[in-house]
């Protein structure tokens, strides 16, 4: 019996621990080296695809069945793909759903990014939690393990490169757009209470829908701000608070982001933060970060918020942490119930919060998108 993998293109696959695959692409035909995790989320394959955190890594779906409802315009979480690539079981060319736009594959070749099916994910799966995120190389071109393995081994680490400068915006710019309505099929436009600025390492289209949506007039800024001019037009009024983005990689190679963010600290300009926006809260105060070993990539991690004992099921995106010793300095408000690592913190005696998981969602359950409002009305009583 035929499988309409069959008249796809090989792709051959080595693992850092010596693991040796051949699969099938469908997206785009090049050799490419990243770091392999896995993310177990059911839908948004696409959110998830074009979510900057993911520069530098391969994303192996655990959800078997990849592409049914095709891509469109409206579920771009950024300007492309910052990803390797994404591997999955079985990958569907046809797709069925009321606004796609082109297939999975033809996304992905639109962007230059592998997509690589007809390979054992359950397996590749368990072989990361067992022993932790690593890198891997896959190539249409070349099938040669030993010289994959070659390439692999003289590939610079993921640790070892700054994404944050290829993610981010080159210029300034506002956001108008609140959450995407279903019904009129459009984006909302909220009326603006306060004035953010959010600083983008790679932030996601949703967190800035959200932002709008909580009544903030919101100004993207590039990476590499200067926080002296940001505390200049914070001290003419022309803002009320700033917000540090997710983004990829290993956030202590950021030396300069975190030597400025120092400087907004000790200028007691209020602060809110995202996933590795929360790290470097957490390494501008003087607490390193630490890599989990697998990470978290899914839509199904429940999270206790201490302060009012409710569970929430958040989505998650990061392979680092903050350390405990960070109580020294603040009071942790949200903890991971599937390793108790540390998902929230309000700083003390300053008006700073910041949060390891994405209460925007994109894909995935929106219980936590009240943190949004939540900043916006400390900001409020601040002023009061």
């Amino acid at each position: 019996m035929t499988s309409p993998h069959d008249k796809l293109k090989d792709v051959w696959l080595y693992l850092a621990n010596g693991l040796f695959f051949k699969a099938k692409s469908f997206g785009a035909e090049k050799t490419s080296v990243g770091e392999l995790v896995f993310n177990t989320s059911l839908t948004g394959y696409q959110e998830i695809t074009t979510d900057p955190s993911y520069a530098g890594q391969f994303i192996c779906f655990t959800m078997p069945e990849i592409g049914i409802v095709g891509t469109n315009k409206q579920d771009m979480e950024s300007r492309g793909i910052f990803a390797k690539g994404i591997l999955c079981h079985h990958y569907n060319s046809k797709f069925s759903n009321f606004r796609a736009e082109e297939s999975l594959g033809e996304f992905l070749k639109k962007f230059n990014t592998m997509g690589i099916c007809a390979i054992p994910t359950r397996l590749l799966t368990r072989t990361l939690r067992e022993e932790g995120a690593m890198m891997m190389i896959a190539s249409t071109e070349i099938s040669n393990k030993n010289e994959l393995k070659k390439l692999l081994e003289s590939s610079p680490k993921i640790e070892e490169i700054n994404y944050i400068k290829e993610v981010s915006t080159q210029t300034p710019y506002q956001h108008y757009k609140g959450k995407f309505d279903f019904q009129s099929m459009d984006y909302t436009t909220p009326k603006t209470y306060q004035k953010i600025l959010a600083i983008d390492f790679g932030i996601k289209q949703s967190i800035l829908n959200q932002l709008v949506s909580a009544g903030f007039g919101v100004e993207v800024i590039p990476h590499d701000f200067e926080a002296q001019s940001l505390i200049a037009r914070y001290a003419q009024g022309e803002f009320d608070g700033i917000f540090l983005s997710n983004g990829p990689g290993d956030p202590q190679v950021l030396h300069t982001e975190i030597a400025e963010i120092k400087k907004l600290i000790a200028a007691k300009i209020p602060l809110f933060a995202i996933c590795l926006g929360h790290q470097l809260l957490s390494l501008a105060h003087g607490y390193p970060t630490h890599k989990l070993k697998f990470g978290h990539h899914g839509g199904n991690h429940p999270v206790k918020n201490l302060l009012t004992q409710e569970i929430e099921i958040t989505a998650q995106n990061h392979n680092y942490s903050v350390p405990e010793s960070i109580q020294e300095v603040a009071e942790v408000t949200h903890r991971n119930l599937f390793d108790n690592t540390i998902e929230g913190v309000r700083y003390k005696n300053a008006l700073i919060c910041s949060f390891q998981h994405h209460p925007e969602a994109g894909p995935g359950p929106l219980e936590s998108t009240m943190l949004f409002n939540a900043f916006a009305k400390l900001l409020q009583d601040a002023k009061a």
